[in-house]
């Protein structure tokens, strides 16, 4: 406005052309498009079973650079199968699947009858017992060990439905403990029967049944039934330790148990899970285990996955407690699997990964994972299997309890950034370019080369519709193959501003060319409309540049985002008419132009979009 009033041009003009170019200058329309893209971003997320409850989530997705994770139901498919049972007397097979009737006990590769091999029976009786699973019609219901324990029962002949003493009580599994016991009257007195992780089970025990009947457990025979334990476990198997002992104080855990078995459970992985865990490692993104199963088990299973798990990189719970929490900060850089993990250690995993600058994904279903689903920077709750407190609790709930939908919304978060960095890029290019024309002209010395409503008219129209196509742009091709984005980098880093920068130039370079070619060939009234006509279409066409981190000129990507093609034909038709509508036409101050002039237009306006299409395949519009 002073330099324009300065030169003698009316002061009624200039302050008209200051509003509009400071209208022009603030990209007004970039709350609202921001706001769709987030909200069009949720929706696709939604659609694909990942439901975000928080909006601040969604960038720490696209950042994310560990995925904490279970390991039963989430990596796995959460359908346990008994497979091996170990008695301190001999060791059976077990044949068919754990969600139904039907298969046999195998010793030596020959069918065995489960009642011929001493103490099976009160094994089996044990597994039956279980007041946290039941069988009905539609199959095996309630917890996944215990319902296997059942179905175990039922192939060796005993009912749990003809069974059933009166249960007493129970006490329910704990990660201090690491067992369960339920107590039961029997029909000669009271009766515990506990099942849980082997150590637990064997520490508490003094007896086994033998050949003849109860005896004593020596150190010997711990020892090799503790073997046994790590031999199958190595092998992938879940195992858990049957015992009973006496029931009368049905508050307390009972002691001088008798031990009745192993059983040996596997659960495959499930389905998608290991192309989850490759696609998450091309995006530059670690899985970590967080199990209460035993070292030897979590190991077998990641490493069946695809997981790195050498020794060294699998912590137990007793060497997690050893460590200070600096000396645990360093570890968790290298460790991929925790077993026999608490509550409170998941905790305190999290917090040494955030504070050792990850950032964190925290998947979890049950109370106990509410306080870490909290301190994550992303809780990932189960949305079928997960407990109430954990879904409220968590930012993202998977509708699908699936591994893979952690992929999905790590990939829709990125993509959400990567279309929001796309039309602040493009905004603000052309926003700058308005501003660029308009100064540069005026300083200059030639008359105001874009009228005030023609300034409004651009911001509306060139610079929304285009805008509003980039908020759905589809994914590029690579947005889970490189590393995930610096959540410390803010959008305007000075690669993106330099290369805004450049096609603002180059978008004021090719307005004012077209400008002075109208002064030298005709009136201003024509030169204006010249100047009009070529930054509109110049902004248009840089729309190319902003859609894709390379080239579009490849119809895998030109064609992709049909919005921005229908954002393209209703700005050429509405420029058009601003053109060649008559009452448009004197609203904006315009003039037809001839065909000569529309060649110049054209070929100028092309330029900022043919130097981005030349240019290499460097981030222009996403990474900047």
């Amino acid at each position: 406005m002073a330099a324009g009033g300065l030169r003698g041009v009316p002061w009624g003009r200039m302050v008209e052309t200051g509003i509009a170019l400071a209208v022009a200058a603030v990209p007004e329309g970039l709350p609202a498009v921001a706001t769709i893209a987030l909200a069009i971003g949720l929706r696709r997320m939604a659609r694909r079973n990942a439901l975000v409850r928080k909006l601040n989530a969604v960038e720490a997705l696209g950042s994310t650079t560990v995925v904490c994770t279970d390991k039963t139901g989430t990596l796995t498919a959460g359908e346990m199968t008994v497979v091996r049972v170990v008695t301190p007397t001999g060791e059976l097979e077990v044949s068919g699947r754990g969600d139904r009737e039907g298969g046999d006990f195998t010793q030596g590769g020959a069918v065995v009858d489960p009642e011929d091999l001493p103490g099976l029976e009160g094994l089996l009786r044990a597994a039956a017992l279980t007041p946290r699973a039941r069988l009905d019609a539609d199959g095996p219901q309630g917890d996944p060990t215990d319902a296997a324990l059942l179905v175990l029962a039922r192939k060796g002949g005993v009912d749990p439905e003809t069974l059933a003493p009166p249960l007493l009580g129970e006490i329910p599994f704990s990660s201090d403990s690491r067992l369960s016991v339920s107590f039961h009257r029997e029909a000669h007195g009271a009766l515990a029967y506990l099942k849980g992780a082997p150590e637990a089970i064997l520490a508490r025990s003094g007896f086994i049944v033998g050949e003849d009947g109860p005896e004593s457990l020596s150190s010997e025979a711990r020892e090799e039934l503790l073997a046994r334990n790590r031999e199958l476990a190595g092998k992938g198997l879940r195992v858990i330790a049957l015992a009973r002992g006496p029931g009368e104080e049905t508050d307390a855990v009972p002691d001088d148990l008798t031990f009745l078995g192993l059983v040996g459970m596997i659960d495959g992985p499930a389905p998608g899970v290991a192309d989850t865990i490759r696609r998450l490692q091309d995006a530059g993104i670690r899985t970590v285990v967080l199990t209460g199963d035993q070292s030897a088990t979590a190991q077998a299973v990641a490493l069946s996955l695809g997981l790195p798990a050498a020794s060294d990189q699998v912590l137990g719970s007793r060497q997690l407690s050893a460590l200070a929490d600096e000396d645990l900060a360093g570890t968790v850089t290298r460790v991929n699997v925790f077993s026999r993990v608490s509550p409170e250690e998941k905790l305190r995993i999290v917090d040494a990964l955030r504070d050792s600058g990850e950032i964190v994904a925290m998947l979890g279903d049950g109370v106990n994972d509410a306080a870490a689903l909290k301190r994550a920077d992303v809780g990932v709750a189960m949305g079928i299997r997960g407990s109430d407190v954990a879904k409220e609790t968590a930012d993202v709930v998977l509708e699908d309890d699936r591994f893979a939908t952690v992929a999905v919304a790590v990939e829709e978060g990125r993509v959400i950034f990567d279309n929001i960095r796309k039309f602040v890029f493009y905004l603000f290019g052309c926003n700058v370019a308005e501003i660029l024309v308009v100064t540069g002209a005026t300083v200059a010395g030639l008359p105001l080369p874009l009228l005030p409503l023609q300034i409004l008219w651009l911001n509306l129209v060139t610079d929304t519709f285009p805008a509003l196509a980039l908020a759905v742009e589809p994914a590029e091709p690579d947005v889970m193959t490189r590393p995930p984005r610096d959540p410390d980098a803010g959008i305007l880093s000075r690669r993106f501003v330099a290369s805004l920068t450049l096609f603002a130039v180059l978008i004021t370079g090719a307005t004012l060319g077209a400008y002075l070619w109208g002064l030298e060939t005709g009136s201003v009234e024509r030169a204006v409309t010249l100047a009009f006509m070529t930054l509109a279409l110049a902004q248009l066409f840089h729309l190319g540049n902003a859609r894709s981190r390379s080239r579009v000129v490849r119809p895998s990507r030109a064609f992709a985002n049909r919005w921005a093609l229908g954002a393209v034909a209703l700005v050429l038709a509405l420029q058009l008419l601003a053109v060649y509508w008559a009452p448009l036409a004197g609203l904006l101050g315009t003039v037809p132009l001839g065909m000569t002039e529309w060649g110049v237009v054209l070929g100028l306006a092309s330029v900022p979009a043919l130097v981005g299409q030349a240019m290499s395949s460097e981030p222009k519009g996403a990474s900047g």
